[in-house]
């Protein structure tokens, strides 16, 4: 096993729980590791602190999988670990349609595995991840005995670790427009050409959260994507719905969903710049009963924090005017470099902007079967709010 020797007050971050090791961070590692090797992580006093898997070109240069000297990095261990984030799951009640395995909280950094009944799409960024991509299909193969497996490992922070970006089949093939169901209602899903891997299971809890607000509301939802929020605020009883997305394709799919569900008669779709139109019809006498934002992330990048928030802020305010007194903004940002208290500053900022008055209703992050480790800051990113807004 290649050792890698930590500088000194370094370690203190690392044996209190954070698995990521920077460059900065190493004081010596052996000459013979290759990229992807597994190694021993070592204080300089020679303390074990964990094995992870090594590569050099990235900037997180060891992401750790065990603490334990004695478990071996094997097919077996990537087997145990999956098999644990689905005895997880099903404790929790996420067994149709959940995050099987969420990266580092649950012990496997770099591993995205979501299920959707018996369909599989998994994501493996980073370059020792992907190493074991064959042992994660076998395991899948043998808990599941699924033969639908498809990896949507289509995304940019792959080239950071020397990776290609590629998506396809790890089984046998099988269409990849697939039907889910979600509080009741169907969603059609494009596992190959969909957002991230398809559909967008962290909100499933926070499309219930709507249930109350929608009876009898006309709804406006912004960056609707293929409408899931408006099809449950339709489904829960409002007056009228439209949904605006810059993507034909996904106004293609939401109005598909509206007709799986019988709702089209209530709902419109437009393919629209949401950013243009929430500014232009905020000046107009346009006016809703709630109001929902569901943007994609602004940023990436902890030096464009402030930019994102303005960004944030400017939607909101317009969403805050487009408001009947008493209505209700349903508003999230999936932005992980911006936290809750930031965010709740913003939405108090964009409300004394527009004048108006807030009484927060719920307040959310993501939904269980994608669990939050307070110690690893990368792990929680959603927010979910509704406020009741007023003059």
């Amino acid at each position: 096993m290649h050792a890698v020797i930590l500088k000194r007050r370094i370690g203190n971050r690392v044996e209190n729980g954070h698995p990521w090791i920077f460059a900065n961070e190493i004081d010596q590692a052996d000459e013979a590791i290759q990229p992807g090797d597994i190694v021993s992580v070592f204080t300089p006093e020679k303390k074990f602190l964990g094995k992870g898997y090594f590569n050099p070109r990235s900037q997180i240069t060891v992401r750790l999988l065990t603490r334990n000297e004695k478990e071996e990095i094997d097919d077996q261990f990537f087997y145990r670990r999956i098999e644990a984030a689905w005895t997880y799951r099903k404790k929790i009640g996420y067994t149709e349609n959940c995050r099987l395995v969420y990266g580092e909280a649950d012990a496997l950094p770099a591993l995205i595995i979501d299920k959707f009944n018996d369909h599989f799409v998994l994501q493996t960024l980073a370059l020792g991840m992907d190493r074991w991509k064959p042992a994660i299909v076998n395991a899948l193969t043998a808990l599941f005995q699924t033969q639908k497996i498809y990896e949507r490992n289509d995304v940019p922070v792959r080239e950071l670790e020397g990776l290609v970006q590629q998506k396809g089949f790890l089984s046998a093939p099988f269409d990849t427009n697939i039907l889910i169901q979600e509080n009741g209602l169907k969603f059609g899903v494009d596992l190959e050409n969909g957002q991230k891997t398809g559909y967008f299971l962290d909100q499933q809890d926070n499309r219930r959260a709507i249930r109350h607000i929608a009876k009898d509301a006309e709804v406006l939802g912004a960056f609707c994507y293929t409408g899931t929020f408006e099809i449950h605020a339709a489904y829960y009883g409002a007056k009228s719905v439209l949904g605006l997305d810059i993507s034909e394709n996904a106004i293609l799919q939401a109005k598909r969903n509206a007709e799986l569900n019988g709702l089209s008669h209530k709902m419109e779709f437009q393919a629209v710049n949401a950013f243009d139109v929430l500014k232009q019809w905020s000046r107009e006498t346009k006016k809703y009963d709630v109001v929902m934002l569901d943007p994609p992330a602004f940023t990436k990048n902890r030096n464009s924090i402030h930019k994102a928030l303005s960004g944030y802020k400017e939607i909101n305010l317009r969403g805050m005017k487009l408001l009947r007194n008493g209505g209700f903004l349903v508003t999230s940002s999936c932005t992980g470099l911006v936290s809750p208290e930031q965010f709740l500053e913003m939405i108090g900022s964009a409300a004394k902007d527009a004048g108006k008055k807030l009484r927060q209703v719920v307040f959310n992050s993501q939904s269980p079967d994608h669990p939050i480790i307070r110690e690893l800051e990368n792990t929680g990113y959603l927010k979910f709010l509704i406020v009741e807004v007023s003059r």
